[in-house]
């Protein structure tokens, strides 16, 4: 064997060893690391339900209530979307759910709506979306209460025809000059609440059938 073989040989074998023990600590860490970031994610994602639905309302593990919703057109989702179910014992009290507002002025506007079993809205938050900085992003709650306006909302409150912005002749404030996201927002959460009037009784008999 030459040198040039026992050097190639030797380097390779140094290599692999490097190779192996790297990907042993990356595979260590992660293994490590995924129930720490699993859990942050789901204090993240609880929070942000919490901030649509009173904790005061649900007794159970709304985590684990999760359930995939197909796309669907009052929803503005063109995938698969998330809904959690609300108890408090055996009654089911609320919902949470995922909306698109598909036609904010920059695009889709994402929403996760609280709807309590009444069909009143126990809160809307944005989010994500694209829309222009200074005008279309005051319905971020952390910038603007304009998003608490749906509070106590429901199909009937205010009749169909004030679910607009009150430039249209609706019951619901806008920014001057900015309301092609509002009236997106508005559109999107009355549609959400005509879903869950028809899917209601869908939603408490999964939780049943799923408590069972």
């Amino acid at each position: 064997m030459t040198d040039a073989i026992r050097n190639a040989l030797r380097t390779g074998t140094v290599l692999f060893l490097f190779a192996f023990a790297g990907t042993t600590i990356l595979a260590f860490t992660h293994e490590r690391a995924a129930p720490v970031i699993s859990r942050s994610q789901q204090a993240e994602k609880l929070a942000l339900i919490n901030q649509v639905l009173p904790a005061s309302s649900y007794d159970n593990d709304l985590l684990t209530s999760r359930q995939d919703l197909p796309s669907d057109d009052l929803l503005g989702t063109r995938k698969p979307s998330a809904l959690w179910i609300a108890r408090r014992g055996s009654q089911v009290t609320a919902v949470v759910l995922e909306a698109i507002a598909p036609d904010g002025y920059a695009g889709d506007i994402a929403l996760l709506i609280g709807i309590g079993i009444d069909g009143t809205v126990t809160g809307v938050r944005v989010t994500a979306h694209h829309e222009t900085p200074g005008l279309g992003d005051y319905v971020e709650r952390t910038k603007s209460d304009w998003i608490d306006q749906f509070a106590g909302k429901s199909l009937t409150n205010p009749e169909p025809r004030h679910w607009k912005v009150a430039k249209d002749g609706g019951t619901f404030d806008a920014r001057a000059g900015a309301t092609i996201t509002p009236r997106a927002v508005i559109k999107a959460v009355r549609n959400a609440l005509d879903y869950f009037a028809r899917h209601r009784a869908a939603f408490v008999a999964s939780a049943a059938a799923k408590e069972n």
